[in-house]
């Protein structure tokens, strides 16, 4: 009699918060290729990065809490790259096989890589020696720095972001690479039968929407306070061989994310020679 085949333990995370929509539409997606576990943030976390916060502080938690259609869920009050290092460290049972992320309304695209929670949960996968998919999905008038306002949610077209991320994540799990890996996918909010394509995506250097200025405005009654009153730039065209190019060309953007690696001096300004006159 043949042995019986242990199915793939999946980790679906977000940054946006255990009730967020996208979060539960994506974690039901995920069902057709393992069992599925929810471990998320109490609430909204976006920017968070990989940070896992000053644990000193936020004393965290963890709460059984109750999605339908997913036989565990968990909420963590922490960020999601928290959420992903309690569970590398056995907090959920046994190790996970893949980290999921998603489905973050807004696109992380560019430098909005660098500070997004969704992408920070699989970078931090990846250093446990987990592949992750960050999923993002663009929202109307493009968002901001990988944001969507509650205003906006309500359009978004999260099974099409859900479908195309399972298809990504069945190619995964069916051809599993030599050694962990994260993918950056960002989806056009559009059904999938009116996406134009998908486009292997190199990381830009912006996103297709930013925050064009700061002011510090005075706080009345609070001398020497401010509020930081943020405007924003309208979007910009961008080369179409990138993940933000991509989306504004309707196509979905799939990126492959690279490590931090060692990086020979460059200008070093003076700095090898001023340590080695300190320690000469």
């Amino acid at each position: 009699m043949g042995g019986t085949v242990e199915r793939m333990r999946i980790m679906v995370t977000n940054d946006d918060g255990i009730d967020s929509v996208g979060l539960h539409v994506l974690a039901r997606a995920m069902r057709a290729h393992g069992d599925v576990t929810i471990v998320a943030p109490d609430k909204e976390y976006s920017g968070a990065g990989a940070a896992v916060g000053a644990l000193h502080q936020i004393q965290p938690e963890v709460h059984e809490t109750r999605v339908d259609g997913i036989d565990v869920s968990w909420a963590v009050s922490g960020p999601p790259a928290l959420c992903v290092m309690f569970a590398g460290l056995g907090a959920f049972g046994d190790p996970f096989d893949l980290i999921v992320s998603g489905i973050n309304p807004g696109s992380n695209v560019g430098r909005s890589v660098y500070h997004s929670g969704t992408v920070g949960a699989a970078l931090t996968g990846r250093l446990r020696g987990i592949s992750g998919v960050a999923v993002s999905q663009a929202v109307d008038d493009w968002g901001v720095e990988g944001q969507g306002w509650d205003d906006v949610l309500d359009k978004q077209c999260w099974d099409s972001a859900a479908e195309i991320a399972s298809t990504v994540v069945g190619g995964l799990v069916a051809s599993p690479p030599l050694e962990p890996v994260v993918i950056n996918l960002n989806v056009p909010n559009r059904p999938v039968a009116e996406i134009a394509g998908w486009r292997l995506a190199q990381v830009g250097s912006g996103p297709p929407r930013s925050m064009a200025s700061v002011d510090l405005e005075p706080k009345a009654g609070h001398a020497g306070s401010y509020r930081v009153q943020m405007s924003w730039g309208e979007p910009m065209p961008l080369d179409p061989a990138t993940d933000g190019g991509s989306i504004m060309d309707n196509r979905v953007a799939v990126s492959w994310l690279s490590h931090l690696t060692h990086q020979e001096p460059i200008g070093d300004g003076g700095i090898i020679a001023a340590l080695d006159q300190l320690f000469g």
